[in-house]
């Protein structure tokens, strides 16, 4: 599996695209304009275009492109995490597996607070930080998600990387109905070793490893939604995944063609 991973280069694939699908509240673009620059030791920054002049703080999600991708072929998911009012530091790698880099971008956000001049001065929550990846950068959100810095993790039909055991938070995993590169059990199998915290896992309908059609937009509102819980505190979010399985979102969407909570995740309300 690492070997097979190694040696593929994604290509584009979370460019959202118009859907006939009923509207799912968070695929909708968030309230903010989005401002997207270079910055950090060497990451993209996405974030709300109006943050200096804002007197809230903001949650953090550090994310890790694919093997061999770039952060550009991530685009649309990245400036939509950044319109629901978080701060983004995509690590410019396409070998992310490590979380070393990730977590360098909330290290940089984390000093930039404190920084009187930067546009993120007093602006960050510090203790709400968030990582996320697709492929081998979903083993690099698992792999930094045993650092204390990461509240929650986000590992999108994750490599091999990182361990399970040691999350320190809730997880969210996603998997693709027909992806044969990181295949849906594998994802499944890696969930299954969350046992400490919360972990959340979602089976995607008709999706392969690069979700055509309209499997993006769903993938864009169920991470976002994720983040929303996990790090805003947003009780709508809550509900997309948690309370009576008879009624959270993520149970009852045809766009899902499996999910699964572990214990912990069942016992929240």
């Amino acid at each position: 599996m690492a070997a097979l991973l190694g040696l593929i280069a994604l290509q584009p694939a979370w460019t959202a695209t118009a859907t006939s699908a009923p509207a799912r509240y968070y695929e909708q673009p968030g309230p903010h304009q989005v401002t997207k620059v270079a910055g950090g030791p060497d990451h993209t920054l996405y974030y709300p275009t109006g943050i200096a002049s804002s007197s809230a703080v903001y949650p953090v999600v550090v994310w890790g492109n694919g093997t061999g991708a770039s952060v550009d072929q991530y685009d649309e998911f990245l400036k939509h995490f950044a319109s629901w009012g978080m701060v983004v530091a995509a690590a410019n790698t396409g070998q992310s597996g490590s979380g070393r880099e990730m977590l360098a971008g909330g290290k940089f956000l984390i000093a930039e607070n404190s920084r009187p001049g930067s546009v993120f001065y007093r602006k960050i929550d510090t203790r709400n930080i968030g990582a996320a990846g697709h492929s081998q950068g979903g083993g690099g959100a698992i792999a930094a998600g045993a650092d204390a810095m990461i509240k929650a993790t986000l590992p999108v039909q994750p490599g091999p990387q990182g361990s399970v055991p040691a999350l320190r938070g809730p997880s969210l995993f996603i998997a693709g109905q027909v992806d044969v590169i990181v295949p849906s059990f594998y994802v499944k199998g890696r969930y299954a070793w969350a046992r400490n915290h919360p972990a959340v896992f979602a089976e995607l309908k008709g999706s392969d490893h690069f979700f055509p059609g309209e499997t993006r937009i769903h993938a864009i509102g169920v991470g976002t939604a994720w983040f929303r819980y996990q790090l805003a505190g947003d009780t709508q979010a809550k509900a997309v995944f948690f309370g009576p399985r008879s009624s959270a979102e993520l149970f009852n969407d045809p766009a899902w063609s499996a999910a699964d909570r572990n214990q912990k995740a069942d016992a929240i309300r």
